[in-house]
């Protein structure tokens, strides 16, 4: 969807009007010449009779949060370019690290590239590198750093890497922004009245801990803030425990907007579509529609964009 109708959206919300955010299937012209002025003529129109409804848009605050969350999900998007124009460069001078480490952007891989940027050309010193928890040994890591250093492929790691730590910095700063506009919400439920209910989610299967949240803060506590924005822990309902905070921003957290749960449950087009005439079923099926709310509930869930390490 197009971006320009946002500033003329926000300008007429802060005179005091209501604007109509219509989705453009709901409205069709009448047959003959396609112009802006008989487009204009025919919404005011419709909208006089009372034949549109206007689209769910959250408050400015809400979609504040909600500008910084997608735009944070962009730049983790972005930061994997990088990576694999690291990995195109490694792969070009035969190293095959990448190939024995499972994250070449974690402890290991990031501290051995820094070294071979750093002028480091010895398998053996750059294997010492390596973090207890690399289930490789010294030895097959020494053997995979054997290989040709070519000053145009050391360039372009070297650019590559620097990318990256730019990214990531950027995407640190985006935390920080989105943990002082969390701050600034009214707390509907005060934990130290009321306690957070205990995690039951807390451990995966297999018995292994879910992921800290990575933020930079350790004080900020997602699940608890998520809690005081919502007054009721919903990262206990299946497939939220770690996008709560992405529900947050494309729905907020005023439920009456959606006249009943089905209404919200057609809304994130979780259900089918019944087109019946004449007491006859004529078709049955989901609506094809892009809704970032409504992927939050499907399964697999998607990863989240503020709790998992970009």
């Amino acid at each position: 969807m197009a971006v320009y109708w946002i500033p003329l959206f926000e300008i007429l919300e802060q005179r005091g009007i209501g604007p109509c955010l219509v989705n453009a299937r709901h409205m069709k012209n009448v047959p003959g010449r396609r112009t802006d002025w008989h487009e204009c003529q025919w919404l005011q129109f419709l909208h006089s009779v009372g034949l549109l409804r206007a689209g769910f848009r959250p408050g400015q605050d809400v979609c504040a949060v909600r500008t910084l969350l997608r735009h944070r999900s962009e730049l983790v998007a972005a930061a994997s370019q990088p990576v694999q124009h690291m990995h195109k460069a490694l792969t070009q001078m035969n190293l095959q690290i990448h190939h024995v480490i499972n994250d070449i952007t974690g402890l290991t891989g990031l501290a051995i590239v820094d070294a071979i940027l750093a002028g480091q050309r010895d398998g053996a010193e750059l294997a010492k590198l390596r973090d207890p928890h690399i289930q490789a040994d010294s030895e097959t890591i020494r053997k995979s750093l054997e290989g040709n250093w070519r000053p145009e492929h050391l360039f372009t790691l070297g650019q590559s890497r620097e990318l990256y730590r730019i990214y990531q910095q950027q995407i640190v700063n985006c935390n920080l922004e989105i943990e002082k506009m969390l701050r600034e919400f009214e707390p509907r439920v005060d934990p130290a009245e009321r306690p957070l209910p205990p995690d039951r989610k807390r451990k995966r299967a297999g018995g292994t801990r879910r992921k800290k949240n990575g933020l930079p803060h350790p004080e900020f506590d997602l699940r608890t803030e998520t809690y005081k924005l919502f007054g009721v822990d919903v990262t206990q309902i299946p497939g939220l425990q770690e996008n709560a905070l992405p529900l947050f921003s494309e729905v907020g957290r005023d439920m009456s907007r959606w006249p009943s749960a089905g209404h919200f449950v057609s809304w994130l087009a979780l259900c089918p579509d019944n087109d019946i005439s004449g007491g006859k079923l004529l078709w049955r099926g989901a609506r094809k529609v892009k809704n970032r709310a409504g992927h939050l509930f499907r399964w697999p869930p998607i990863p989240s964009i503020i709790t998992s390490r970009p």
